[in-house]
């Protein structure tokens, strides 16, 4: 009886792993959801990433000749057939030269046809064949929430298209841009964004742009689980007039800002934006807004001080900024100013930004 029990345990180990291997998936057919997702998003759109390098002429002390020397690289997106990429706004800053390279090695001379500064953006185009152009499709960022899949594709460290996935952290972050304006409305993602992801886009599960990668927060300068994005409503406002115009057609009011307006705020002690003076042939000068004026003495005269504009607080030059950039020449605003310790009303028509 015994060794007929032992034969039937010696059984029982030979034939339950034989069962157990041969029940094993194989690992080329078997994908979870969320990994046959991420394949599928990459193979999607790895094809619209290009690499973005750029290089400016120095003069040495052995040389007169100017030289051509790298200055950084970074990641951009095919927006169109037509040959325009999106990318950062820092990642061409000061470049004599810039180069596109697309996934299978190609590499394109590059020209800017429109900048943004203020929201980190750039356009470029390059004259390649509409076959090897495959744009992104933009998605729409005010559907994101926390805790939504994000994917970012780029070059980190040169390292040509790669990709990490992670959620997002946040929603509505501010973060400044090179020309000291805040970017408002940011998306702050956990998918590792390093030293070269700049320009990069940022996807959504379906393979969508949501975002362009811009920025992260780190004291080493390397990925710490805190990223940017510019969100793509943002994006898609401001592409298409950078290719039409090659700036974003802010509308003007029709006044001249004060210099250094932060150390006058504090040296008199007020909020807003201080009116420096009134644009000949413009409603704030039909309708007597006052800029600064002299008085006695030498002593300067305050005029209009901008508090508010269409019910939007206006507390400095940023807010004054983002207010307009949410309207288009034409329309009409309500201003409200402070003057001598009173409040006016001014019905505004805003104008096309000048020519350069």
């Amino acid at each position: 009886m015994r060794k007929l029990h032992a034969m039937v345990i010696g059984l029982a180990v030979v034939v339950i792993p034989a069962l157990g291997l041969a029940q094993q998936p194989d690992y080329r057919q078997f994908k979870t959801n969320d990994e046959a997702n991420n394949i599928e998003v990459f193979k999607q759109t790895s094809p619209s990433v290009v690499h973005i390098t750029n290089s400016r002429l120095v003069r040495t002390f052995n040389s007169l000749n100017p030289q051509e020397v790298p200055q950084g690289s970074g990641t951009g997106f095919v927006w169109s057939e037509d040959g325009y990429i999106v990318t950062n706004f820092h990642v061409v800053q000061q470049a004599n030269r810039v180069t596109v390279t697309m996934q299978d090695g190609t590499s394109y001379d590059a020209r800017a046809v429109g900048l943004d500064p203020d929201k980190d953006l750039a356009v470029l185009k390059i004259d390649a064949p509409d076959q090897d152009l495959v744009p992104v499709t933009p998605g729409d960022s005010s559907l994101l929430e926390v805790g939504r899949k994000v994917i970012a594709i780029g070059n980190p460290f040169g390292l040509d298209t790669t990709m990490t996935v992670g959620v997002v952290s946040a929603l509505g972050r501010e973060i400044d841009s090179v020309s000291r304006r805040t970017i408002r409305d940011v998306i702050q993602t956990d998918a590792a964004i390093n030293p070269g992801n700049s320009g990069g886009p940022l996807l959504n599960s379906l393979g969508q742009l949501v975002g362009v990668n811009t920025a992260i927060y780190s004291p080493s300068g390397a990925s710490s689980g805190i990223g940017f994005a510019i969100p793509v409503n943002t994006v898609k406002r401001i592409v298409p007039e950078l290719i039409a115009y090659g700036r974003v057609q802010t509308p003007i009011l029709g006044i001249t800002q004060i210099p250094q307006p932060d150390y006058y705020r504090q040296l008199w002690g007020i909020e807003g934006v201080i009116v420096l003076n009134v644009v000949e042939g413009t409603d704030p000068e039909r309708l007597g807004m006052r800029g600064l004026t002299q008085a006695q003495r030498g002593r300067i005269q305050l005029g209009d001080v901008i508090v508010e504009i269409d019910g939007q607080a206006v507390k400095n030059e940023d807010d004054y900024a983002n207010i307009m950039e949410q309207h288009r020449p034409g329309e009409v605003v309500t201003v409200r100013s402070r003057r001598d310790n009173q409040f006016l009303e001014y019905e505004i028509e805003l104008q096309a930004p000048l020519s350069r």
